[in-house]
């Protein structure tokens, strides 16, 4: 499967590469990105004062009922996440739910 680029597992989770579009009506997974090797994913939030940032680890923690932080693109379009206690088979299942 190719989304496992975009995915690499961890001692205690997974990181998940994301590509991030702003100003959309409401929080989605859109598809995966080939070329970049992440996941496209349109939030409500415009990228200011953390604003974004919060949207993405609420919404993703809703998606997987686990612990998520952003480990690195605080201030990029580009954002790897770290989700705690889940494998990539369970998030990818939850990623291709999502997919619209």
């Amino acid at each position: 499967m190719v989304e496992m680029e975009a995915i690499t597992t961890t001692k205690d989770g997974v990181l998940l590469n994301i590509e991030v579009g702003t100003k959309s009506d409401n929080f989605r997974i859109t598809g995966y990105n080939d070329w970049r090797k992440s996941f496209e994913i349109k939030i409500k939030a415009v990228p200011q004062k953390g604003k974004a940032n919060k949207e993405i680890i609420l919404e993703f923690a809703k998606l997987t009922n686990k612990r998520v932080e952003i480990i690195s693109g605080h201030k990029s379009h580009r954002k790897t996440l770290k989700i705690y206690d889940i494998n990539e088979e369970d998030l990818l299942k939850l990623i291709e739910q999502e997919i619209r």
